[in-house]
């Protein structure tokens, strides 16, 4: 008997595609991150991209990276992993998997560790030798959170909608 199990993508593949897919909601001209969370039997819980709070149009709010602070994306800007924990709707996420598309920052790493999330994996870390992704793997060590990066096959993965 041939083993087809090529024929299927894994979990992180899954996960990880779902989370990317997430991510190309976000309006930010510049940075699509998306968020998947998932639990231990994998089964996805919540997801999330990066955008304004409810209610904060898109058109009126900026998405610029540069000038004076409010006129930067920067202090409105909700990140996917924070959307993807407040989307939740079904109790604690004590244990499960955080799939996103980029390392978290320091103020994600906070929402993450205090909702419970015991894994991450993430697919860059372009950012990681700034202070808030030094101070986030700080404050995900020390609170035993785990975290690892993707790691593709290889495989292209194509879906026409």
């Amino acid at each position: 008997m041939s083993d087809k199990r090529q024929d299927y993508i894994s979990w992180d593949e899954y996960f990880m595609a779902v989370a990317k897919l997430a991510g190309m909601r976000s309006k930010d001209p510049n940075t699509q991150v998306g968020a998947c969370i998932v639990s231990q039997d994998n089964k996805i819980l919540s997801m999330g991209y990066n955008g304004f709070p409810r209610g904060c149009s898109d058109d009126e709010f900026p998405w610029a990276r540069e000038g004076e602070t409010l006129e930067t994306k920067y202090v409105y800007t909700v990140h996917s992993e924070l959307n993807a924990i407040l989307n939740y709707r079904g109790g604690s996420l004590e244990g499960a998997k955080l799939y996103v598309s980029l390392f978290p920052c320091n103020e994600c790493a906070k929402a993450i560790i205090q909702s419970g999330i015991k894994t991450i994996i993430y697919d860059c870390d372009k950012y990681g030798s700034t202070d808030p992704f030094i101070a986030s793997k700080k404050m995900l060590d020390a609170a035993g959170v785990a975290y690892y990066r993707y790691e593709p096959s290889g495989r292209e993965i194509t879906i026409s909608v």
